[in-house]
């Protein structure tokens, strides 16, 4: 397995219309592992899920940063992080 030197920060939208905040290094593959239910016990039940937001970082540790940054954040600040970011790499 080739190492990867993307590191992505995401969102992800659930059907019940929560979010869910990752990291990854493969932003399609990591959708699609969500939406098979594959790792995730939070969007297992929450499925379909789409991908809304993905920020690029050069180290694992910026976009899990990032990541946790996000999770603490109350909902309508969580839309509005989104709301400004919405020009976001989004894969």
């Amino acid at each position: 397995m080739a190492k990867s030197d993307t590191h992505y920060f995401y969102v992800l939208e659930c059907k019940d219309g929560t979010y869910y905040g990752g990291y990854t290094t493969d932003v399609a593959r990591r959708e699609a592992e969500h939406n098979a239910g594959i790792r995730c016990k939070y969007t297992r039940n929450r499925r379909p899920v789409r991908v809304i937001h993905s920020e690029c970082f050069e180290t694992r540790s910026e976009a899990t940063k990032a990541e946790a940054a996000f999770k603490k954040l109350l909902r309508k600040d969580k839309d509005l992080y989104l709301q400004k970011n919405k020009g976001g790499d989004m894969r």
